[in-house]
């Protein structure tokens, strides 16, 4: 599991927008939310005063995610219901919240709790590692609902709004530094998330011990049509390494477990080894 607050150099590092190859004539706009950087990146809007209102709902969602799923604030809805039972949680949550808290205990039972939204312990409950995803499916839907072509990113977030007419390009950054080890081209209603230990070294949990994850992998990103699924997907492969984690995610594609169809996922060892379960060939380098 990951931490929320702590977030921020993290995944402003791992997943970057690349100029050019349908890019170009995008306007991007950055705030800070969610103890992270988020932007809005638009192409051919034309109408200023769109663009603007935009940005304005898009801040509303977030803000919103934040007030109701920050387990650091005592006040906020997962807070209320984190000592009560899951299947209470389910039914008392409020009902357009409900796909981010039935995502987390999914994949809890999926993965034998190496994801856990309660790795802090008994009547805790954390959705940090997939809230932010859950909030750029929530903005993006906006978007497309305003016809606008966009990219919405909150903190490595990234999903391609549905009205967007050509693929983003985007850059998966190399652990070791040197550049990009990947890149991808996100179309409309695609979603990318990356987990990373790099810039701040431990930070990810295993939700079955409670304790930071050494297994020698150094980032993971998963691309599919949801950015609550990539980025709840994301720290599960973490934790659970690259062979255990290829099962499971062939396993979870069988099973029909993750909307749109099969994810794509590529692990970076320690040692700058990559590992892929990719059969579309999304990540290129």
């Amino acid at each position: 599991m990951e931490r929320w607050k702590y977030r921020q150099a993290q995944a402003l590092a791992c997943c970057l927008v690349l100029a050019g190859c349908g890019n170009v004539g995008s306007d991007r706009v950055e705030w800070t939310t969610m103890g992270t950087v988020a932007a809005l990146q638009t192409r051919g809007a034309g109408d200023a005063s769109k663009v603007k209102a935009l940005v304005e709902e898009t801040k509303s969602v977030f803000g919103g995610v934040e007030l109701r799923l920050n387990a650091h604030c005592p006040t906020s809805d997962v807070s209320r219901l984190a000592a009560l039972p899951q299947a209470d949680v389910l039914r008392l949550c409020a009902a357009a919240d409900r796909p981010c808290y039935e995502a987390a205990f999914k994949l809890m039972e999926a993965s034998g709790g190496a994801f856990n939204p309660r790795w802090r312990g008994p009547g805790t409950l954390d959705l940090g590692a997939i809230a932010k995803g859950f909030a750029a499916d929530l903005a993006a839907d906006v978007a497309c609902a305003g016809g606008i072509d966009a990219l919405v990113d909150l903190g490595g977030n990234l999903k391609a709004a549905r009205s967007s007419s050509r693929p983003w390009r985007t850059g998966v950054k190399d652990p070791s530094g040197n550049g990009f080890a990947a890149v991808v081209e996100l179309r409309g209603g695609e979603a990318l998330a990356t987990s990373a230990t790099y810039f701040r070294g431990s930070h990810i949990f295993d939700g079955r011990t409670g304790r930071a994850v050494t297994n020698g992998v150094a980032s993971v990103t998963v691309l599919c049509e949801s950015a609550m699924w990539a980025d709840g997907l994301s720290t599960t492969l973490f934790v659970l390494g690259p062979e255990e984690g290829r099962a499971f995610l062939a396993h979870m594609t069988g099973s029909g477990q993750v909307p749109g169809g099969a994810p794509a996922a590529l692990w970076i060892l320690d040692d700058g080894r990559q590992v892929k379960h990719d059969p579309n060939c999304r990540f290129r380098h």
